[in-house]
């Protein structure tokens, strides 16, 4: 870490004219925390030759609750700033694509922004309670810069829409890890799909560096200038992006119809491995449910709240584990399973019905295509279980 005291007086002390200020975007990482990419504000004094880069996503696992705070959505992060070239040659090392945007700042925005990120680098204002899509490394970058531009970098980028969606983007990013994509996408709810503008969409570095490329503001003379003068590539990196994000309708349903047939032949062809694998559907989704609930009730995670996955997977599937071993033996459901499954269907069609409504919603189709297969097979298979026993083949 560098403290401010540790800042030669080269950027500390600089007039503004001898401040150049540039955006370095870094592209994804290996590791799943990194697929969102990174950025930091150089900031040159071209008489020293002094550059150093402040960021903002700075975090510790070895920080006392961290994983609690985390699984609460609390998360702490912090501020730092390190010179140009160790930070750049870190990330290059790493196989990370560098892009450096120098912006047309005049002299007193860019000894103005100094000023703040010094201030702000000041270990009594150095930690912010991070989100994932509206406070993290890469808003507090655009906040910064829009600080110093008197507000017209949030004029122009909330004119403009914005493109995909918070859940688009993150399935685009996390498509490299198909198993985290899917429960993230999982566990997102409707505020992951409200429509976006340009500045809620520049949550992301490489959007922000592309929406910088479109901006022009008003010059010395009041005629349009570009807000980036030069663009430069320092290194192309080995990690790329998917340019689009994947389209999870296909693979669910299918994965959902096969497991649905799976269910049915099991229960005529192997009784006990219906049982089986109809407990561990049952398992899975009654643990989601609950995961989703706590995610929506205990936890300050919004782009979980209200979300309609729970009336797919919901804590009621857990009321149903007996029910496939007492139809291998031939019984009828008790009950409180009638009831439990009897629910669980009605909210399946709840389920159905808020997605058909007008407007964005929650866009959770793929997970749709996947349960309900499920729970039909299962509603089917449980209700008259004498009758289908009768016709299968025992063991």
């Amino acid at each position: 870490m560098l403290f401010t005291g540790l800042i030669r007086a080269g950027i500390a002390d600089a007039p503004g004219t001898a401040l150049e200020v540039s955006l370095i975007t870094y592209g994804p990482g290996e590791t799943y925390w990194e697929r969102f990419g990174h950025d930091a504000i150089e900031l040159r004094d071209r008489m020293s030759g002094e550059a150093v880069n402040f960021n903002y996503g700075v975090f510790d696992f070895d920080e006392s609750g961290f994983l609690l705070n985390f699984a609460r959505g609390r998360m702490t992060y912090r501020m730092d700033a390190v010179p140009s070239d160790e930070d750049i040659a870190y990330y290059r090392d790493e196989g990370r694509s560098v892009l450096r945007q120098r912006l047309a700042l005049d002299a007193a925005q860019a000894a103005g922004l100094r000023d703040f990120l010094l201030w702000n680098l000041r270990p009594e204002n150095a930690r912010y309670a991070y989100d994932y899509f509206t406070d993290n490394c890469t808003t507090r970058v655009r906040d910064a810069l829009d600080r110093a531009l008197g507000g017209a970098l949030h004029r122009a980028l909330a004119a403009r829409p914005g493109g995909p969606t918070y859940r688009q983007q993150t399935d685009r990013l996390m498509r490299a890890q198909p198993a985290l994509m899917l429960l993230l996408d999982l566990g997102l709810g409707p505020y992951a799909d409200r429509p976006l503008d340009a500045w809620q969409a520049s949550f992301l570095p490489q959007v922000l560096a592309e929406q910088l490329r479109a901006i022009a503001l008003p010059g010395p003379s009041g005629a349009p200038m570009a807000l980036v003068r030069a663009e430069t590539s320092l290194a192309a990196g080995r990690i790329a992006a998917a340019d689009e994000p994947p389209d999870l309708r296909p693979p669910l349903a299918l994965a959902g119809l096969a497991l649905a047939a799976l269910l049915l032949l099991a229960r005529r062809r192997w009784p006990t491995g219906f049982a089986v694998l109809a407990t561990l559907y049952l398992l899975a989704a009654g643990i989601v449910g609950v995961l989703l609930l706590a995610l929506w009730t205990l936890t300050a995670h919004r782009a979980a709240w209200a979300n309609a996955n729970i009336l797919l997977f919901s804590p009621l599937a857990l009321a149903l584990l007996a029910t496939p071993w007492r139809v291998r033996r031939g019984l009828a459901p008790t009950g409180l399973a009638q009831t439990a499954l009897t629910l669980q269907l009605v909210a399946a069609l709840i389920a159905v019905l808020l997605h058909l409504l007008p407007g964005p919603g929650q866009q959770n189709q793929p997970w749709l295509l996947f349960a309900l297969p499920c729970w039909l097979a299962l509603a089917w298979l449980t209700r008259r279980p004498a009758a289908v026993a009768a016709g299968g083949i025992g063991e």
